[in-house]
């Protein structure tokens, strides 16, 4: 085991299992606290955990070996170059792959996971979908072992850049100033989690929202509407079995039915909701239709 997964496992995991707890604790004498919920997140995490030493490598695993055996360079990421350049290569493959969580459906029906809790809090941070490692989601990472940086050092670096994001899902930190736009904030992160159709699909920076502001997918909270949180097509249920699975249910559920390669492929890879005939409920289409109608129809992803 090495010194990052030591640290995660003995300091990481117990930490943030404290700090949401405390927070629990703390929200429940105010308010309504969902205490299911948070042990629906908990077994979660502890599943992932084990599934994470029981199969210790990930379907991607041999394309980044294969990419830094044959790398450009070799980059020892010390300094004052070479660390920030892995910070912002880490920050933009982490966008790419959180946009296509979001807009592929392959990826999305592991990261709808994430997206389960109907309400928004620091339980929710590590409640991240059990399947994540064998999506192939670290093929979005292969860039930066082609590059030259060691894997391990790459995979530290996301660590840390998912740790960082646990303290942004407690909504009862207010907007930062001037850091909002900048940062990944509490405020950004209440819009990513957001099932109203005007903060759909935004805000997919995990530290930084550069890429989000340079490739249009940064969205500002307002004051006018509220977030509602959850799945657009919310999960009630505290049944972990149906929170991990509902998304690959449906999934294969399309999969089977696909009368041509192109609904299957489409499927697989088009957004969620995404449907042949044109008539489905992605996000683009949803807000088509309330420009054309002015009332959504139908919802996208969950």
């Amino acid at each position: 085991m090495s010194a990052v997964e030591k640290f995660q496992l003995f300091v990481a995991v117990p930490s943030v299992l404290l700090f949401a707890l405390i927070e629990g604790i703390v929200l429940s004498r105010r308010q309504r606290y969902d205490w299911r919920a948070f042990g629906v997140s908990a077994l979660d995490l502890v599943a992932r955990i084990a599934v994470g030493i029981a199969l210790p490598l990930t379907i991607a695993a041999p394309l980044v070996r294969l990419a830094f055996e044959h790398r450009l360079m070799t980059i020892h990421p010390a300094g004052w170059v070479a660390l920030p350049l892995l910070f912002i290569g880490q920050e933009f493959c982490y966008y790419w792959y959180h946009r296509a969580a979001h807009r592929v459906r392959w990826f999305w029906s592991n990261h709808a996971v994430h997206h389960s809790p109907n309400d928004l809090n620091l339980s929710a941070a590590f409640r991240i979908g059990v399947l994540g490692k064998l999506t192939g989601t670290a093929l979005f990472f292969v860039p930066l072992a082609w590059i030259g940086f060691e894997p391990d050092m790459v995979f530290a670096v996301l660590s840390l850049n998912l740790l960082y994001q646990f303290w942004i899902h407690a909504v009862w930190i207010p907007r930062l100033g001037w850091l909002e736009g900048i940062l990944n904030t509490p405020s950004a992160h209440r819009v990513h989690h957001a099932s109203n159709l005007e903060y759909l699909d935004a805000n997919y920076g995990g530290v930084l929202l550069v890429f989000d502001r340079l490739f249009g997918t940064y969205v500002k909270e307002r004051d006018d509407v509220p977030c509602r949180y959850g799945l657009v097509h919310p999960i009630h249920s505290a049944n972990p079995l149906r929170i991990e699975f509902t998304q690959w249910v449906r999934l294969l559920r399309d999969l089977a039915g696909a009368r041509s390669a192109r609904a299957f492929f489409g499927y697989l890879f088009m957004p969620p909701g995404w449907t042949p005939d044109g008539e489905g409920n992605t996000t683009a289409e949803m807000r088509a239709r309330k420009l054309e109608s002015g009332v959504p129809r139908g919802a996208a992803g969950g």
